[in-house]
C-alpha cells in the first residue's frame, strides 16, 4: 500500500508565518510611529517656543531704581506768594468826568488823604431839583396843616361835617409823607454829590492810577462797567500764603517760626511767623493752606513778589527721593509705577514734597524697598507683566 501524506504536518508551519507576519506589521507601525513623532514633535518644540518666545518679547523691558532715604526733614521749603498786608481798588460812588488827580504812581498816602474829586453836573441838577421838590411838598404840607387845624375848629361847631374834616386831615398826613420822601431824595443826593472826592482808606502806596482828567467816570450803578481809579497797597506788614503738604500740615501750627527768601537778596533771610491755617486740606491739592506775617518796615519787599518760605519744623519727618522721570500723572492723581517679584506691576499712589528739579521728595506712599520703573510708559497698567534691564538697579 501507498502511504498518505499527513494533512495536519502544514498546521505548525502556517502558524508560524502569521505570527512572523504580525510582528512584521507591529515593527512597521513602529517606525511609522516614530517617524511621525520624530517629523511633528520638532514642529511642536519650535511652535512653543516660538509663542514662549512670543509673549516674552510683548512683555515690555523697563529700567528700574530704588528709593533713596532722605534726611529728616527739619527744614521744609516751599513756594509762597507774597501779598499786601491790606490791598483795595478805589472805585467811584457817582458817574461824571474826572476833573482833578492828586496823587499818582508810587505815592505814599495817609487815611483820609484826598486823592481826586469828580466833577457830576448830572447829579448837581437832580439835587437841585430835589430841593425844589422839597421846598414844594414844604409849602403844600404847611396850607394841608392850616386847613386841618382850621376843619377841627369848624368841626366842633357843626360848622362842616366830620367827613370833610377827616378828609383835610388825611390829606396833612399825606403831604407829610411827601415831604419825608422828598427830604431823604435830597440827602441821598447830597451824599451822592459827596462822592465827588475821593479819599485813602488806609495808610498806603498808590500802586496804580488807571485814570486822568476828563476820563468818564462810571460807578456801574446803572449797569456799566466799573471804572477803577486807584489801587491802594499798604505793605508795612506782608502775607505770605503757603500750601503745605497734607503729611506735614499736623506739625504745621499758629507760630511756627519761619524764613522768607527772595532770589533779589541772595544770601538774605527774612523772619516771619505763621499766624493762622485754613484747617482744612484742599481735595484738589491736598495741601493746607496757611498765612505767615512778616514784617516790613522798610518797604524793601514787595507785594506780589514770588518767594521761597523755610518752615522750621517741630519734629523730624522721614522721606524718600525719586527721580523725576519716576512719576505717572492719572486722571487719579499722581502714581508711580512698582515691580512686584512676580515681574507684575503695581500702581502706588504718592505724595510729592518739596521738588528739587530733576528729584522730588515723596513723603508718603513709599517704605523704602520698592523697585520703582524708570520713564514709565503711559499704556503700563496695574497687574502688567515686564521684564526689567539686565543693568544693574539704579540707586543701589
Amino acid at each position: 500500500m501507498t502511504e498518505q501524506p499527513d494533512r495536519n504536518s502544514n498546521r505548525p508551519a502556517s502558524s508560524a508565518r502569521s505570527g512572523h507576519s504580525w510582528w512584521i506589521a507591529i515593527v512597521a507601525g513602529l517606525i511609522v510611529a516614530c517617524i511621525v513623532v520624530a517629523s511633528i514633535l520638532p514642529r511642536m518644540t519650535a511652535r512653543a517656543k516660538l509663542k514662549s518666545e512670543t509673549e516674552e518679547l510683548a512683555q515690555p523691558t523697563v529700567a528700574v531704581v530704588r528709593p533713596k532715604n532722605s534726611a529728616p526733614a527739619h527744614e521744609l521749603v516751599l513756594p509762597a506768594n507774597v501779598q499786601a498786608y491790606r490791598d483795595a481798588p478805589i472805585y467811584a460812588r457817582t458817574n461824571g468826568y474826572l476833573k482833578k488827580w492828586y496823587v499818582d504812581l508810587g505815592a505814599r498816602v495817609k487815611t483820609g488823604q484826598l486823592l481826586a474829586e469828580i466833577d457830576t453836573p448830572e447829579v448837581n441838577q437832580q439835587l437841585q431839583q430835589a430841593r425844589a421838590d422839597l421846598a414844594t411838598a414844604q409849602a403844600n404840607l404847611h396850607l394841608a396843616e392850616i386847613t386841618t387845624e382850621r376843619y377841627q375848629g369848624l368841626l366842633q361847631t357843626d360848622s362842616v361835617s366830620k367827613q370833610e374834616a377827616d378828609n383835610a386831615a388825611g390829606d396833612f398826613a399825606a403831604k407829610k409823607a411827601t415831604v419825608d420822601s422828598a427830604q431823604f431824595n435830597v440827602k441821598r443826593l447830597q451824599e451822592l454829590q459827596s462822592f465827588q472826592k475821593i479819599y485813602a482808606p488806609f495808610d498806603g502806596t498808590i500802586s496804580a492810577r488807571n485814570t486822568d482828567i476828563g476820563a468818564l467816570i462810571d460807578s456801574g450803578a446803572s449797569g456799566g462797567t466799573r471804572t477803577e481809579l486807584f489801587h491802594i497797597v499798604s505793605s508795612g506788614k506782608l502775607r505770605v500764603y503757603v500750601n503745605v503738604p497734607e503729611e506735614y500740615s499736623r506739625v504745621t501750627k499758629p507760630g511756627l517760626k519761619t524764613d522768607l527768601v527772595l532770589a533779589e537778596f541772595p544770601g538774605r533771610r527774612f523772619p516771619g511767623t505763621l499766624v493762622r491755617t485754613a484747617d482744612a486740606i484742599d481735595p484738589r491739592t491736598r495741601t493746607l493752606l496757611v498765612e505767615i506775617e512778616v514784617n516790613n518796615p522798610t518797604k524793601e519787599l514787595f507785594s506780589g513778589s514770588y518767594a521761597e518760605v523755610h518752615m522750621k519744623l517741630p519734629g523730624a519727618v522721614s522721606s524718600f527721593t525719586l527721580p523725576v522721570n519716576t512719576l505717572l500723572f492719572r486722571s487719579e492723581g499722581l502714581r508711580v509705577a512698582t515691580v512686584n517679584p512676580d515681574k507684575k506691576v503695581s500702581l502706588l499712589p504718592i505724595t510729592i514734597g518739596h521738588d528739587y528739579g530733576t528729584e522730588v521728595e515723596v513723603v508718603a506712599g513709599l517704605k523704602g524697598g520698592e523697585t520703582v520703573v524708570l520713564n514709565p510708559p503711559d499704556s503700563l497698567i496695574e497687574g502688567q507683566v515686564v521684564r526689567i534691564a539686565s543693568s544693574a538697579v539704579a540707586g543701589e
